[in-house]
């Protein structure tokens, strides 16, 4: 589902890529409508890269971005499976083995349907 960015998305986005400036992809220059795939697909270097920035996020972090992806807002279509499996690790580590699974089985329906 496409968005525009709000304020705390914005702050969520610059908290792992504090040299994003603006706010658009520089490729298709389309503005970005949510934040794990800029950060996957334009942002992080490499796997390691990714999950340092991706464990900068707090709880309180980590809860929001669950709560847009379990309501379609946050996009995990663009999202490489080897970037999906650490956000699936930081959430089991942060917030449980549940939620991890409960955000996998959103990311696999979403593949399904690619």
């Amino acid at each position: 589902m496409a968005r525009e960015l709000s304020p705390k998305d914005i702050a969520v986005l610059k908290k792992v890529a504090p040299e994003c400036e603006g706010l658009e992809c520089a490729g298709s220059k389309a503005p970005y409508r949510s934040i794990l795939p800029p950060l996957s697909n334009h942002y992080a270097k490499n796997e390691d890269d990714f999950r340092n920035r991706i464990s900068a996020l707090d709880t309180d972090d980590l809860e929001y971005l669950l709560s847009l992806i379990k309501t379609g807002e946050e996009s995990l279509g663009c999202v490489q499976p080897h970037y999906m499996t650490i956000v699936l690790e930081i959430i089991a580590e942060k917030l449980g083995k549940e939620k991890a699974q409960e955000v996998m089985a959103i990311y696999t329906k979403w593949k399904e349907c690619d």
